[in-house]
């Protein structure tokens, strides 16, 4: 088991990537505190998985919350006295609005949520990694984050900052046997469709956006992200660090 014994906090735990990511973990030996605000989807993903080798700990948690963000490193600490892996998985999509056209509700929630909480946990994580010698971050990006058009200015902009946060975290403390990484995915079959802003699509944003949506010869699993998490969060990757891994089925490859 690739992560036998190792402790694991996962943001977003309540349904696709950061679900998947969550019960691959727990099948490989990780205890994961499994962190969203949807506790019933948590309680039913421990179900499932409660033959694992590892354990899922749901814990009801809401990352638009600094204390709350902050929280989830003191409760994996209170109850383990350590933490080996942290994913920043939670996120939320815009509505495809280019620049000229965000509202502020919109800038606000997807910033707070894809760059400020995961820049308050790496922060608090970081602490704790120094004091016991080491630890991963995984960050979940995008490739909206190394390309200008996957979607709105807003989530472009909070995934190029989530990907500037990862690259500088893995300089900073490359000496101190902190890793940090960011899988950068393309399309995967998610619920990102049923998020707050994508309710009310800015059509014309989005028929900019989308026009290289048919060169995607398939979308991708969740199963197929929580494999590449695994790995960054193993001792397999112990020389990988500060990088973006692509997953996308060769859609930026053209």
């Amino acid at each position: 088991m690739k992560l036998e014994n190792k402790i694991a906090i996962v943001t977003g735990a309540s349904s696709g990537m950061g679900r998947e990511i969550a019960a691959t973990f727990a099948r490989n030996g990780a205890k994961v505190l499994a962190v969203a605000r949807r506790l019933d989807r948590l309680e039913e993903l421990a179900k499932e998985t409660k033959d694992c080798a590892g354990e899922i700990i749901p814990y009801e948690g809401d990352m638009m919350v600094k204390e709350q963000v902050e929280g989830i490193i003191d409760e994996v600490i209170k109850r383990f006295g350590r933490l080996d892996i942290l994913v920043n998985n939670a996120g939320i999509m815009d509505d495809f609005s280019p620049v000229g056209d965000f509202s502020d509700i919109m800038f606000e929630k997807v910033m707070k949520l894809n760059l400020v909480a995961p820049a308050y946990s790496m922060r608090k994580a970081v602490k704790i990694f120094e004091k016991q010698g080491g630890g991963v971050i995984i960050n979940i990006a995008s490739i909206g984050g190394l390309f200008g058009a996957r979607a709105g200015a807003v989530y472009t902009a909070s995934k190029h900052g989530l990907i500037g946060l990862t690259k500088n975290t893995a300089y900073m403390y490359s000496s101190k046997n902190i890793r940090c990484n960011a899988i950068c995915p393309g399309s995967i079959k998610t619920e990102v469709a049923s998020g707050e802003f994508m309710q009310k699509i800015n059509k014309a944003g989005m028929d900019v956006a989308m026009k290289g949506i048919g060169l995607i010869d398939r979308p991708g699993e969740v199963d197929q992200i929580a494999e590449v998490a695994v790995f960054l969060a193993s001792d397999a990757s112990s020389y990988i660090t500060g990088q973006c891994i692509v997953v996308d089925g060769g859609w930026t490859c053209y």
